[in-house]
Parts: C-alpha cells; sequence; structure tokens
C-alpha cells in the first residue's frame, strides 16, 4: 500500500476535519485509489464507505465524505474508475462515462468494495461499525452491497438499475431481496427521468419481502441527482432531508 497527500491549502471545510488524503489500496486488478477523510479529535466510532456518482470521485463526493467526517464518521471514497484509467468527468460531458462504464460490472464492485471494507477493518472497524451510502450509480451499488455484504447499514440515493439493471453486467437486483443482508433506505426524487416513479414503487413492493429493515422516500419536485449543490438538478430542500435521514439510518443501525 502507498500513500499519497492530498495537494494545495486546505479549504475552511477541509480544516474542519482532522486529515485528508489520498492513498492506494491494493485490488486483484491492480492498485485503487481511496479518498480518505478522518474527523478532528480523535478515533471515529464508525466509518462509511462514500460511493461516487458516474463522474467519478469529484469535488462534490470529495464534499460528502469530508461532511461524514465532520460527523465523526471515518470516511474514505473508493474510485471505481480504476481499471479504466481512473479520473473524473465534467457533469455535462456524460458521452465521456460510457467508456468507463464498459469497465464496470457486478462482480468487480464487490472487489472494489472488498478492498475498501478490508482498508476499514485494519483500522480496527467491524463490518456491524460500518456505513455504505452512495449516489447515482453509487445508489445502485449500495444496493448491490446490502444483497451481498452484511454491514452495519446501507443508503442509495437515486440508484437507477436496482429493479431492471444496466445491462449484461449490472443485471437487475431488486428478484433477490430475499437474499439481503444489509438494512437499506433508497432516497428518490418524483422527477427522476430515468427512474421513474412506477419502478420506484415496484422496487417498494418488492422490498416487502427483504429479511432487514428497508425504506423507500419519494421527493416530490426532486430530479436525479438531487443532492449535488453542483448540479443544476439540486434541490435543497430534498438534499437537506436525505441528509437526515441518512444519519438518522445509520445512528439507528450502526453498532
Amino acid at each position: 500500500m502507498t500513500d499519497g497527500t492530498t495537494q494545495g491549502a486546505p479549504t475552511a471545510a477541509e480544516d474542519e476535519v482532522g486529515s485528508i488524503r489520498t492513498m492506494e489500496v491494493e485490488t486483484p486488478d491492480g492498485p485503487m485509489e481511496l479518498y480518505e477523510v478522518e474527523p478532528r479529535g480523535g478515533e471515529a466510532r464508525r466509518a462509511v464507505i462514500v460511493i461516487q456518482e458516474a463522474f467519478g470521485v469529484n469535488g462534490h463526493i470529495q464534499d460528502v465524505t469530508r461532511r461524514f467526517a465532520r460527523e465523526g464518521y471515518y470516511a474514505v471514497a473508493p474510485h471505481l474508475f480504476h481499471r479504466t484509467g481512473g479520473g473524473t468527468v465534467p457533469y455535462d460531458r456524460f458521452d465521456l462515462v460510457r467508456p468507463h462504464f464498459e469497465g464496470l460490472a457486478d462482480d468487480t464492485l464487490l472487489v472494489d468494495v472488498d478492498a475498501a471494507l478490508s482498508h476499514t477493518a485494519g483500522r480496527g472497524y467491524e463490518p456491524e461499525r460500518v456505513g455504505i451510502v452512495g449516489f447515482c450509480m453509487g445508489g445502485r451499488v449500495t444496493f448491490l452491497v446490502a444483497m451481498k455484504r452484511a454491514l452495519g447499514a446501507a443508503v442509495g440515493f437515486y440508484g437507477g438499475g436496482i429493479v431492471h439493471g444496466r445491462g449484461e453486467k449490472l443485471g437487475p437486483l431488486a428478484e433477490n431481496v430475499s437474499e439481503m443482508r444489509t438494512p437499506w433506505l433508497g432516497l428518490f426524487g418524483d422527477e427522476d427521468q430515468g427512474i421513474p416513479v412506477e419502478e420506484v414503487e415496484e422496487l417498494r413492493r418488492r422490498l416487502g419481502g427483504a429479511p432487514v429493515d428497508t425504506e423507500i422516500v419519494r421527493y416530490p419536485g426532486a430530479g436525479h441527482g438531487f443532492h449535488c449543490d453542483q448540479r443544476e438538478s439540486y434541490h435543497p430542500e430534498a438534499a437537506a432531508d436525505g441528509w437526515r435521514r441518512t444519519l438518522d439510518w445509520f445512528d439507528r443501525h450502526l453498532g
């Protein structure tokens, strides 16, 4: 494992946390960068893994990771595009996202989350004290992890492809809710053009058969990306409520 530090002077928000660095962890497919933020004032009681949008571990995802640290969490965000060159993509260049998606599959996404979990375990956080939260494609990843891994809690913001899948390598997940191992909270906007309300309600119906605690919340007037204050779709009221519910969900379920 090799460590690196972030470059440049810290912002005011960064000054409120203990330390920030970008490091590398090993995966079977080579090293993966991990954005790591520690809370100020000593060891955290819990850890959280923040899963990126379709645009990489960009400024928004880093900001969310720091926000968790300010709430007292040891927080990390894995760079899931490491197999296709890494980096980030501007919000208005979805054409540049597609090549990265070619390198994604459910099996390799679990490999990357496992690498992050191995790192948090090395820092002393048992799985029941680890939460996972994701946005956009990361919201779907949290559902996948909730099915395949037993963690403390999971939260997905506007994760598409849970009911119908996103292609051969990112198949439908909701048909297997009986296998869920981690409590999962899903947050969706009614105006999301990529995740129709009917699909959200189908997911809610299927989650009735889950053996763990689950919840679906819909926000009228909010669209895809409502939590990101760097996008035109930002919805302050839905974002604030979703953040509060996320912290409450973790408080309820994390050991």
